[in-house]
Order: structure tokens, then sequence, then C-alpha cells
């Protein structure tokens, strides 16, 4: 087939704005699958994406479809993630493209991710396709959205197309936009190979499986290959287009989307964003984008049988074999016992991968407290990257630590502008600018330190705006600010796995609800424990579960009461004696509710 037959596009939006949905009416619509192939959201092949109607990991698939003008067109399609977690991903597949479709929910209207999508997709120089979606519902707010999206875009109210995915009404006007508006690909089938590795999965049979877009050249069984990144050479085994399976073909030509098969059998050996070159050709410059993928939330994770271990890091390997983002190094914790120390994209990520152990595996999993990557500057000049609160050096060797920041942007009604700001303000937020979005809602922009969005912001900024407000955010830098690490001891013995990276101002209060809580959740002994926070050898915040009594005077009836202190003399003397051996079990709930610790 001609290159100017062919189409690349993807489809990009905020969260739970109907990407997916959309994606099985163009499905539909072009044949692609069989009726017995088609359920709702095909393209989410998770239990979890199906469940939450969120799309975790891009799906590529190729379709058919005949124009008005009789010519047939294949169009590449990539449905994206919209979370903004999963943004790398999202970029990776806009380089695959020539063009995008634009989804606006029609009740929400423009929020903060699809502001963020739309500025990747402009520095991608791709052709932008603007939907309304979702016009079917009674909140649809169709005029008023478009009015948003024209000055957004700069666009004309006539070229925005207005569908409902879920009726299929107005999709037939999708796929003419796409062939008439997004330029067919560029490239030069007789140059040396050049592909972009935009994706990556892994097959038990066939190893680690490449998806790419093609650029320049044509790729072909047995064609030696070179990985720009890594400088490994292979020979492709086979190549293909894909469906919901992989279908084998004999070659793909420059512009094509497809996979190609090198024999690895590690996907962590297939760098995502890499450059696929002629192992022949020399001077070939790696296409632009590519970048280490770098955890932003690092945990603690430990089985809670300590015999699960062994089952826990051969599910953590399986789990790697199809999430390249996912890191994990093996941790030993006094309290918790042997576990890993994972890295995450963020809190999404992290919630998914938990999810996914526990269902997928049979585990039952601890996770300690989440924490971000700081560096730490050392007296002597040195500098450390600490994600693990228990490995901060001594308070006489830290010269500074720098925290990371993020520029966040939110997006809400006005009337909720006050409570927002406040909650930023108690989060040690910097203020930036307020932009109007349109007459009824803004976009603040802040300055935020990383760790404190980790938490509980993203929960608490729905509750404060109910549900309207939404939320993106970026890496920034890394700042210098007053850090300290915050010990919780129990029994006078200190728990590492709830140790954590507090700021100084925050420290009392964060240390005193954490006792709180723990008050609760730990069973009573018989003896007093003492919960503390501890700043280094300072207590900063105490509490105290008190003992069970054990009525040891109820068989004196009568008689002396010379009987009775003699009794409790002797108890006191056994609980003191028990105090000083006596362990303190801690439950699986208390690390989960120190989350929560309100």
């Amino acid at each position: 087939m001609e290159l100017r037959h062919y189409r690349n596009f993807c489809i990009i939006a905020h969260i739970d704005h109907g990407k997916s949905t959309l994606a099985d009416r163009l499905l539909e619509l072009t044949h692609t699958l069989s009726p017995r192939q088609m359920r709702k959201q095909v393209l989410d092949d998770m239990d979890i994406e199906q469940e939450r109607g969120i799309t975790i990991k891009m799906h590529p698939i190729t379709m058919e479809y005949t124009h008005t003008d009789g010519e047939t067109y294949l169009l590449n399609l990539i449905d994206t993630p919209g979370h903004v977690d999963f943004t790398y991903e999202v970029s990776r597949s806009l380089r695959a493209c020539e063009g995008a479709l634009l989804i606006v929910d029609a009740t929400q209207g423009v929020e903060a991710q699809t502001i963020s999508n739309l500025y990747l997709a402009i520095e991608n120089d791709l052709t932008i396709i603007p939907v309304i979606n979702k016009i079917d519902l009674p909140a649809a707010r169709v005029d008023e959205v478009k009015e948003e999206i024209c000055e957004l875009l700069g666009v004309d109210e006539d070229e925005i197309l207005c569908v409902s995915a879920k009726q299929g009404t107005g999709v037939e006007t999708v796929l003419p936009a796409v062939i008439e508006q997004v330029p067919p690909p560029k490239g030069n089938p007789d140059a040396p190979l050049r592909a972009l590795i935009f994706d990556s999965v892994f097959d038990n049979y066939r190893g680690a499986i490449a998806y790419v877009r093609v650029f320049d050249g044509i790729a072909r069984e047995k064609l030696g290959v070179r990985f720009l990144a890594t400088e490994q050479t292979r020979e492709i085994d086979e190549v293909g287009i894909l469906r919901l399976k992989q279908i084998k073909r004999d070659a793909l030509e420059a512009g094509s989307v497809g996979y190609i098969i090198t024999g690895f059998r590690e996907v962590r050996d297939l760098k995502v964003g890499d450059t696929i070159a002629a192992a022949d050709a020399s001077g070939i410059e790696p296409l632009p984008g590519y970048r280490e993928m770098k955890p932003m939330v690092f945990s603690g994770l430990f089985p809670a049988k300590n015999e699960d271990y062994e089952l826990l890091r051969d599910s953590l390997e399986k789990l790697r074999l199809n999430d390249s983002a996912l890191f994990y190094e093996p941790e030993v914790s006094v309290a918790l016992g042997f576990g890993f120390r994972a890295g995450f994209l963020g809190l999404l990520h992290l919630e998914v991968i938990q999810e996914r152990l526990e269902r997928e595996y049979g585990l039952d999993l601890v996770f300690t407290v989440p924490s971000v990557e700081y560096r730490v500057n050392l007296t002597d000049g040195s500098q450390l990257l600490i994600d693990n609160p228990t490995k901060l050096p001594d308070l006489g060797t830290i010269e500074s630590i720098e925290e990371p920041y993020i520029q966040a942007s939110i997006i809400t009604p006005e009337e909720y502008i006050g409570a927002i700001m406040k909650i930023c303000r108690e989060r040690r937020g910097v203020y930036i600018t307020t932009e109007y979005v349109d007459f009824r809602r803004v976009n603040l922009r802040y300055e935020l330190p990383l760790v404190e969005v980790i938490f509980d912001f993203y929960d608490k900024l729905k509750s404060l705006s109910r549900g309207y407000a939404s939320l993106d955010y970026e890496l920034m830098e890394h700042r210098v600010s007053k850090m300290e690490r915050l010990d919780i001891l129990v029994n006078g013995e200190v728990v590492d796995a709830l140790s954590m990276i507090v700021h100084s101002d925050k420290a009392y209060d964060w240390g005193r609800r954490v006792c709180d809580k723990f008050r609760v959740l730990i069973p009573r002994q018989l003896f007093d424990v003492a919960i503390q926070a501890a700043l280094g050898s300072r207590i900063i915040a105490r509490s105290t579960v008190k003992a069970v009594r054990k009525n040891v005077t109820a068989k004196c009836y009568g008689g002396d009461v010379t009987r009775k202190r003699k009794l409790l003399e002797k108890q006191k003397a056994g609980k003191k004696r028990l105090k000083q051996v006596g362990n303190v079990e801690i439950p699986q709930e208390a690390f989960l509710a120190i989350l929560k610790a309100d």
C-alpha cells in the first residue's frame, strides 16, 4: 500500500472522557473485529482497566477503512492512558503519530490533563482534531464546551466533531476527518531502517515484543538490527501488524505501525523510546524523545506471611516482564522481615501493582509509607539519593536535604477557589498564577512539594470541589527544605517500616496524629505500651495503650487488707518483668492506617 493511504493517529483526553468507548465504535465501524470478539472497552484487556473504567497501558490496533472517494486506507490507532502517572506513555505514542483526536467530555469540559496532553501533541507538531463526547447526557454543555475548545485551540466551531461514543451518534464523521485532515506519514523506504519503539510486551513463548513505528527503510525477517540506546545487535525473527492479536506480515514499510520480535528474553533489554536501526548502517541519528523511565514514588513491599517471600519475588518478576516502569530491589526490615523496595510512576501505578499482586497471585501484602527521592548533601561535599528513610545518614553529616517539587495545574469552578487555595497553602504550596479557562472555571497554578501530593491531596481536592476539580502536574526540580526523619517507637523500639521523612514544621503535628491513631489500633497487652514519635533522640509526641487489668483480688472476699496488698504487689512486679521481655505485635491495619492519619 502507498504511503498516501496510511494514517497514524492516537486518542488523547483527560481520564474517563470516553477514549476507549470511542475506540470501540471505530473498530465496529471498520469491521476490524467480529461481533463475537467485541465487548465493552475491548482494547482495555486488564480486569482492573475494565472495572475502574480507565486505560492503564496504551493499546495500538490497525484498521482498514474505505473512504467516500472509493480508496481504502490503513489506519493505525493508539488508545492512550489519561492519568497523569502515565504521561510518558502518552508522549511516546504521540511520537508514533501524525494526528490526534482530542476528546473532551460534554459535561466536564476542558480539564487539566486535556490541556497537558494537548501541549504534548502540539510539541510533537501533530494535527489536532477536537471531538466533544457524551453529547447524549442530560447535563451536556455542548455550546459552552465548544467555546472552551475554540478559545484553547483557536479553531472554528464547525471544525469540532460532536459525538456520543456510547450511543454511536456522530461517530461516522470521525474517520473521514482523520483521512482528510491528518497528513500521511513521511519516510524513505529506500533508506536504512530507522524505527521507534513506543511500547513493549512480553510473551512466554516469543520473549520481549517491540511495538514500533517505522520511519525509514523496511523491517523484514532475517534483517540484522541494532538498538541505539543499548548498542545490542539482533536478527529480526518476525514482523507484523496488530489487531487484537499479532498478525504476521512479510515486511513493515516506512510509515507503518506494527511489532518486531528479535528474541530478547527480558522486556528491560528493550528500552521503550529507543531507536532500532539497520545493523550495517552507520551515522544513524536516534529518534528524539528517548529517556529512562524514573520512578517518582517509592514504597516498601512485604508479604504478610514470611513464607510468601519467594512467591512475591516471582510475582514481581512476572509483572515487570509486561511493565518496564516497575522497579524493585530486595529490602530487609526489622519489623516486617524480608521484602522489596519498589518504585512506581505515581500512586495510581502503586495501587494497580498492589491490586494485581493480590488478585492475580493471591498475596497478602503490607505496603510501607510511600516516599519520594531526596537529594542529601553531605558536609564532605558528596551527594546521596535517598528513597528510604532508614538510609538517611546521621544529622551531623548532613549539610542540607533537597526534595522534589512539581508544578501543579488545578482546573476548578471558581466557587471552589478559596478552599483549594487553602489546602495548597497547607501543603506548602507556592502560588504562581490564576488563568480563566472560561467564564466559570479557572486554572490555578502552584508549585508544590511532591511528597505533599502523593498522600491524599487528590482525594481532598475532589471532595472539596464535589468532584469538579482536576489535577495535572509535572516534575520541576529539587529544592532545599528543612526535612527530618520522624521515627515511631513502640515499647521503646524503633519500627523502621514506619519511619518517614517529614518537613520540620509538620513533624509535631504528624507525629501526634500517628501516635493517636496507633493507640486505637494496637491491641492492649498485660502491660502499658508507649507509642512515641521521635526526631533523632528528641521525643516529640507520645500516646499510651493502657494495660489490661486482671482483678487478682477477686478471690479475697474477706480478711485483712494486707492480703490484697500482697497480691497487688506481686502483680505489679510480674508486669514490670513482662514489659522487659514482652513483644508487641503490630497489626497490618496499622501500616495502612498511617496513610489516613487525619
